[in-house]
C-alpha cells in the first residue's frame, strides 16, 4: 500500500510524522544536504529511512534513464551541449574548437551508450536469475561438483614428498623497496587481478551503517518487508568473522589471524594459477600452502548475482554460501559495484583504510549513519589505539629475528626501514621505563601516568628525527606486518626444525624460546590476568604497532598520547587519543552527495554540529535538521522530575552525597513506593556499575530488597501480590541501548541520579581543554563543560527511550535528581518528553500523579 500522497510506497498507512520524515529525507538527498534526523525509537525510523531513500533512488535512476534517452535520441539535445562547449572554447581557432566539440560529443555519447549497455546487461542477467529456478539449481549443482573436484585433487596430492628447499620462505620476504614513491610489485599483492571489470559508475548507491550487527540485521529485515524488498539490489557486508565459511579459517577465532590466513590462501591460489603445473615444486605431506575451496571464481560470480537478486541478512548469506560451497565474504564484496544499497558496520565506513580495503567508493554517493547519537565518540574510539609493553617487546624481538634471518636477502631500503622501525620500538619501550631484549614480565617500572602532545611524546621517545609518514608508506607497500605474522607462525614453537642444528635454526629456536617466555603463566594473580589479555591468538602484534604509528601522524593539536606505567613493563601501555573526530569525518562529507545522520535522539544538536560538522568544513546552509515527536499521544507518557523523596530528603546524587546512607535509604523508599503502584515491569538505571553494587549491597543489608521482592520479582506469581519484575541496570550498559521493554515489560523507567562521566579522567580533561581552546563559546558557556553535560544527557535520553516502543504503549519516566529541573538540562531532553515533563519539589504530588496515570490507563480500553 502507498501513503496518501502516493509518493512513498509503504507497507501500511504511515503516520503523519513518518510522511514528514520521508519528505524531509527526500529533500536532503535531492539537494545534497547533510541531514540531522531525530526520530524517537518506536516511531518506525528504519522503515521511514528505507522507503524515503529508496523512493529518491528510484526517481533518480528513472531521471538518469530519461536524460540518457534524450541525449542519445535527440540531436538538438547534443547541440545544446555542443553550444555550451563552444562557449568555453572561444579563444581557440575554429578548427581546434570544432575538433574539441566533436570529440567531447562523441565521448559523451559513447559513455552513455556504454553505461546503458552495462545497465541493460546487468538487469537482464539478474532478472533471468531471479525467475529461473532451473538455472539456480544448475549453479548450485556445479558448485557442489567443483567442491568435490577440489577435494579429490587435494587427496591425490597427499603423500607427495617435498624437495629439499622450502618454498614457503619466498612469501615471507618483503618485496624489493627501491624508493619511497615506488609502487609495490603487482605480483606481491593479494588481489583478484583476473576479476572482470565490475565498476559501473552510473549505479548510485546508498551506504547504510549502524553500530551493531543486530541493528544491521534488523534493518535488513525491514527492507525485506518493505515494498522495495523484491526489487532492490542490497549487499550486506561483514567481516570474515561474520561471513567466512572455511573451517580452517574459522577455527582461528582471532580477527587478524583469520584475515592473514584467508589472504595467504588467496595468494596461493593466484600463484598456482600463474605457475605451470610441471614447474610447480613438490611439497611434503602436511604443507600449509593450501588454497580455499570456497573461492572458485565462477562460483563467486554466481553467488554475487544471487546476492543482488534477493535481500539476505548475514545468517541467510552464510546458509546460501554453505549450500553452494561459495565464500559469502568475497561474493558480497564483488557485488558492491552493482548494488543499490550497501549495509555495513560503522568501522567499515568511518575508517579510511578499512573503507578502501572493502572497495567502498563514496564519491557522489549517499551515506546514512543510523544510531548516530554517539557518532563523535565512535569516530574518536575507532581512531584511538593502545599497545602494551609486552606487545612492544614482542614486536621488537620478532622483527629483530626476521631481520637477522633474511639480512642477506633484503635490499638496502628494506634494511633501512626495518632498522628505523626497530629504533622507534626501542624508543616506545623506553618511554615506559623498560628495555627491549629482556622479558617484559620481569622488568619493573615506576608507576604513574603521563599525558603528552604528539610532538612532546616523539621528543620523549627520542624518535622525532624519524619521518613517520615515510615509515607509514613503507608499512603499506611492503606489508611487513603480514610478512612478520607468517614468519612467526612458521617458526614459533614446534615450527622450528629441531632436527637441524645449524646456525640459522639456532637463531630461530632463540625466537621460539623468547616467545615461550612471554607465554609462560606467571604466578601472581594480577599478572595471570594480564597474561591472558596480552596473549592474543594473533601471531604478531606488529599490526597494533602499525596502527599506533599511523595515529602519531595526526596533527599535533588533534591528538594526545597517554603513557600508563604499571608495576611491570608488560602491563604498562601507551595509548593514542584522538581529540578531533572531525578531521576523519571531513573526507566523508566532502566526497558524498549527501550524508544523513539519524538517531532516536540527537540532542544536544548544537554541540554535535559544532564539534563534528562545522569543524569538518560543513557550512550552515548545507545542514538540514529534522526532529519529530513520538507516535504516541501525549497522555500516554508521564515524565516527572523528583526533587525529593518520601521523607523530604532532597535527591542529589553527586559524588559527595550519593554514597551517604541517608541518600541510599531515601532512594530505596522512592523505588518501593513506585513499585507499589506500577502495574508491570520497572527498569531502574544507575549511573555506574560501582554505584549499583554499592547501593544494592546497602539495600540487602537494610531489608529494602526484601520489600521490593514482595511486589516485583523475575516472574509473576498469581495471587501473590506481585505485579511484574524489577530490573536493575546501568546507564551506558547493554540494557540502555537496543533493548526494548515494550508494554508490561517496562511501564516505568527510573533514573537514579545524573550519569556524568568521570570528570577526573585525564582523557576527558584533555578533550574538554581541546574544545575550550578550539571551539567558540556559546552564550558564555564553556564548550568543555557543554561536552560533559551533553555526554550525560545523551546517556539519559537513550535509557529513557527503552519503554515506549509503539503507538499504543504507555509508561512513566521518573528522573530522580533535583538537577534535572535546571532549564539548561531540561532543554537537552527530547522535545516529545520535555513538553510533557512535570517537576515535583515534594514526593506526595508526584506519587499521586503516577497513581492517577496508571488508574486511567487501566480503565481505558486498549487501542
Amino acid at each position: 500500500m502507498e501513503s496518501k500522497s502516493g509518493r512513498f510506497p509503504f507497507p501500511f498507512q504511515p503516520y503523519p510524522i513518518q510522511e514528514s520524515f520521508m519528505e524531509a529525507l527526500y529533500t536532503a538527498l535531492d539537494q545534497g544536504k547533510i541531514g540531522i534526523f531525530e526520530s524517537p525509537t518506536g516511531t518506525g525510523k528504519s522503515l521511514s529511512l528505507i522507503c524515503g531513500a529508496l523512493t529518491w533512488l528510484r526517481d533518480q535512476e528513472e531521471e538518469k534513464k530519461r536524460e540518457a534517452a534524450r541525449l542519445l535520441d535527440k540531436p538538438e539535445e547534443r547541440d545544446a551541449v555542443k553550444e555550451e562547449n563552444s562557449n568555453s572554447q572561444l579563444s581557440e581557432p575554429d578548427w581546434v574548437s570544432e575538433f574539441v566539440q566533436k570529440k567531447a560529443e562523441r565521448d559523451m555519447v559513447n559513455k552513455l551508450k556504454d553505461e546503458e549497455l552495462k545497465r541493460k546487461k546487468r538487469e537482464e542477467r539478474l532478472e533471468m536469475i531471479r525467475h529461473n529456478a532451473q538455472l539456480r539449481y544448475d549453479m548450485k549443482r556445479k558448485a557442489n561438483e567443483d567442491d568435490e573436484a577440489v577435494k579429490l585433487l587435494q587427496l591425490s596430492r597427499e603423500g607427495v614428498e617435498s624437495e629439499s628447499h622450502d618454498p614457503e620462505e619466498e612469501r615471507l620476504i618483503v618485496a624489493e623497496y627501491e624508493s619511497d614513491d615506488e609502487a609495490t610489485p603487482k605480483s606481491r599483492l593479494c588481489v583478484d587481478d583476473d576479476d572482470e571489470d565490475l565498476e559501473e559508475d552510473h549505479v548510485t548507491k546508498i551506504y547504510y551503517c549502524s553500530r551493531t550487527h543486530s541493528q544491521l540485521a534488523q534493518f535488513v529485515h525491514e527492507v525485506q518487508k518493505s515494498p522495495y524488498g523484491d526489487t532492490v539490489h542490497l549487499v550486506n557486508l561483514g567481516s570474515r568473522q561474520n561471513l567466512c565459511i572455511n573451517p580452517e579459517v574459522i577455527r582461528l577465532r582471532n580477527v587478524q589471524m583469520m584475515n592473514d590466513r584467508c589472504l595467504e590462501m588467496q595468494k596461493n591460489k593466484h600463484e598456482k594459477r600463474e605457475k605451470a603445473p610441471d614447474l610447480e615444486p613438490k611439497r611434503r605431506r602436511g604443507d600449509a600452502k593450501a588454497t580455499c575451496a570456497f573461492s572458485g571464481f565462477e562460483n563467486l560470480m554466481a553467488m554475487r548475482d544471487e546476492v543482488l537478486v534477493k535481500v539476505r541478512d548475514v545468517e541467510q548469506l552464510l546458509q546460501h554460501g554453505r549450500e553452494t560451497h561459495t565464500c559469502p565474504y568475497y561474493s558480497t564484496r564483488m557485488a558492491i559495484p552493482a548494488a543499490q544499497v550497501v549495509v555495513l558496520p560503522y568501522q567499515s565506513l568511518l575508517h579510511a583504510s578499512t573503507r578502501k580495503a572493502s572497495g567502498i567508493k563514496l564519491k557522489d554517493q549517499i551515506v546514512i549513519i543510523d544510531e548516530a547519537h554517539n557518532l563523535t565518540d565512535t569516530i574518536s574510539a575507532i581512531h584511538s589505539t593502545e599497545i602494551s609493553g609486552a606487545q612492544l617487546c614482542r614486536a621488537h624481538s620478532q622483527l629483530s629475528q626476521y631481520c637477522e634471518r633474511y639480512r642477506s636477502r633484503l635490499k638496502a631500503k628494506n634494511l633501512m626501514y626495518i632498522k628505523q622501525i626497530l629504533f622507534v620500538l626501542e624508543g616506545l619501550v623506553r618511554t615506559l621505563g623498560g628495555k627491549v631484549g629482556q622479558n617484559p614480565n620481569t622488568q619493573s617500572c615506576k608507576t604513574g601516568s603521563e599525558l603528552l602532545t604528539i610532538n612532546d611524546f616523539l621528543f620523549k621517545a627520542q624518535v622525532d628525527n624519524i619521518n613517520l609518514f615515510k615509515v607509514q608508506k613503507y608499512f603499506e607497500k611492503s606489508m611487513i606486518s603480514r610478512k612478520l605474522c607468517g614468519f612467526v607462525e612458521k617458526y614459533e614453537g614446534s615450527g622450528v626444525q629441531t632436527h637441524s642444528k645449524n646456525k640459522e635454526n639456532r637463531r630461530i629456536e632463540g625466537l621460539g624460546r623468547f616467545l615461550q617466555t612471554l607465554q609462560n603463566k606467571p604466578t601472581d594473580v594480577l599478572e595471570q590476568q594480564v597474561a591472558v589479555e596480552d596473549n592474543p591468538i594473533m601471531a604478531s602484534p606488529m599490526m597494533l604497532v602499525e596502527s599506533f604509528l599511523f595515529a602519531l601522524t595526526n596533527a599535533n593539536k588533534d591528538g594526545r598520547v597517554v603513557i600508563q606505567r604499571q608495576a611491570c613493563l608488560a602491563q604498562s601501555s601507551v595509548k593514542f587519543l584522538l581529540l578531533n573526530a572531525a578531521v576523519h569525518f571531513a573526507q566523508i562529507v566532502q566526497e558524498c552527495r549527501a550524508v544523513i545522520i539519524a538517531g532516536g535522539t540527537m540532542q544536544p544538536v548544537a554541540d554535535f554540529k559544532e564539534q563534528l560538522l562545522f569543524s569538518a568544513g560543513v557550512t550552515e546552509d548545507r545542514i538540514l535538521e529534522f526532529s519529530c515527536g513520538h507516535v504516541i499521544p501525549p497522555e500516554n507518557i508521564l515524565p516527572i522530575i523528583l526533587c525529593a523523596g518520601p521523607s523530604g530528603q532532597q535527591l542529589e546524587f553527586t559524588f559527595q552525597t550519593r554514597d551517604t546512607p541517608q541518600m541510599m535509604e531515601e532512594t530505596g523508599r522512592v523505588l518501593s513506593n513506585l513499585c507499589n503502584i506500577v502495574p508491570g515491569g520497572v527498569v531502574c538505571f544507575f549511573p555506574s556499575y560501582e554505584y549499583e553494587k554499592r547501593i544494592l549491597g546497602h539495600w540487602e543489608s537494610t531489608g529494602v530488597l526484601q520489600r521490593l521482592q514482595s511486589k516485583k520479582k523475575h516472574c509473576s506469581n498469581a495471587g501473590s501480590g506481585q505485579t511484574g519484575a524489577l530490573l536493575f541496570s546501568v546507564v551506558g550498559g547493554k540494557m540502555s541501548e537496543g533493548i526494548n521493554f515494550s508494554d508490561d515489560l517496562g511501564r516505568c523507567i527510573v533514573m537514579v541520579g545524573m550519569p556524568y562521566p568521570n570528570i577526573k579522567s585525564p582523557e576527558l580533561q584533555e578533550k574538554m581543554a581541546y574544545l575550550d581552546k578550539h571551539m567558540p563559546h556559546v552564550s558564555g558557556k564553556s564548550p568543555g563543560k557543554a561536552l560533559v553535560e551533553g555526554l550525560c544527557m545523551k546517556a539519559v535520553n537513550q535509557s529513557i527511550g527503552r519503554a515506549i516502543r509503539h503507538r499504543g504503549d504507555y509508561a512513566c519516566i521518573a528522573l530522580c535528581d533535583h538537577r534535572y529541573a535546571r532549564s539548561g538540562t531540561l532543554q537537552k531532553l527530547p522535545q516529545w518528553i520535555r513538553s510533557s515533563t512535570h517537576t515535583h519539589t515534594t514526593f506526595g504530588p508526584a506519587f499521586a500523579s503516577v497513581r492517577r496515570f496508571f488508574l486511567e490507563k487501566r480503565q481505558r480500553p486498549p487501542l
